[in-house]
């Protein structure tokens, strides 16, 4: 049985400050628990201490995620954060090859598994994303598209517990522009990925890991993907800056 996962990715937004009052927000609002899902959010790396301090003073079950890592351990890489710096201020996950580090930062398939295994070596849970562009979608080359990523990403990758690696589909043509994947769209994509999984990881593991939806997710649609058998919870990205409205995605997987 796979726990549900919400995680909320506040990409560039939110100082200092407006993380914490947003933080300390989403603790009370699910300060009565969360049940059987896991809560995520990822805030910028400058917010990250002040995040942490938020959750843990209150206790709460939330975790904390990174929104990116280096896969070096130290070194002269200026602006980069290994993982053991995430780990220090309390980061459990980090997400990993967002559409966004791929178009605007030119990270490739190999840099997503460099990252992978470097967190995993620090026991921190990737959340793993991949998704076609527009052009290859309407080419109807979706889901070869995204099994060639999923293969590329884990290459190598070697999974003793399953809940510790995720994985979010996202489709770019869905990201931050209004369109929206149906759950059917969804589904699809999700079970190709998972069925690639069996193949890689064998099935007992497979069936274990944790397929996301990605892209302009948020409390309207979140029941359509969460009814999707490989669907398993949702990476939502603008929905997750507004206290009520991530809350209430939270809810709604807990039902």
């Amino acid at each position: 049985m796979r726990n549900r996962m919400i995680a909320g990715n506040w990409k560039m937004n939110k100082t200092f400050s407006e993380g914490v009052v947003l933080a300390q927000g989403i603790v009370d609002e699910l300060a009565g628990g969360t049940g059987a899902v896991d809560v995520v959010i990822a805030p910028p790396a400058v917010d990250l201490k002040g995040v942490s301090e938020v959750l843990n003073q209150a206790g709460s079950s939330v975790a904390l995620s990174a929104q990116n890592v280096y896969w070096e351990e130290s070194g002269a890489y200026t602006g980069e954060l290994a993982p053991a710096m995430l780990e220090s201020v309390g980061a459990t996950y980090c997400i990993i090859g967002h559409s966004e580090r791929r178009g605007y930062f030119g990270e490739t398939d190999e840099d997503v598994n460099r990252k992978a295994k470097a967190l995993m070596a620090h026991g921190i849970t990737p959340i793993s994303c991949c998704g076609e562009p527009l052009e290859v979608r309407e080419a109807g080359g979706h889901v070869a598209f995204v099994v060639e990523q999923i293969k590329a990403d884990t290459a190598g990758l070697t999974i003793t517990d399953p809940s510790k690696y995720v994985i979010a589909y996202e489709p770019i043509w869905a990201i931050g522009t209004g369109k929206t994947a149906t759950a059917d769209d969804a589904q699809e994509v999700c079970g190709a990925i998972r069925k690639t999984l069996v193949e890689i990881f064998g099935a007992e593991t497979a069936q274990s890991i944790r397929i996301l939806y990605g892209g302009s997710a948020k409390p309207e649609n979140i029941n359509g993907f969460l009814e999707k058998e490989d669907v398993d919870g949702a990476l939502v990205g603008g929905a997750s800056l507004k206290t009520d409205s991530f809350a209430a995605m939270v809810k709604s997987a807990m039902n």
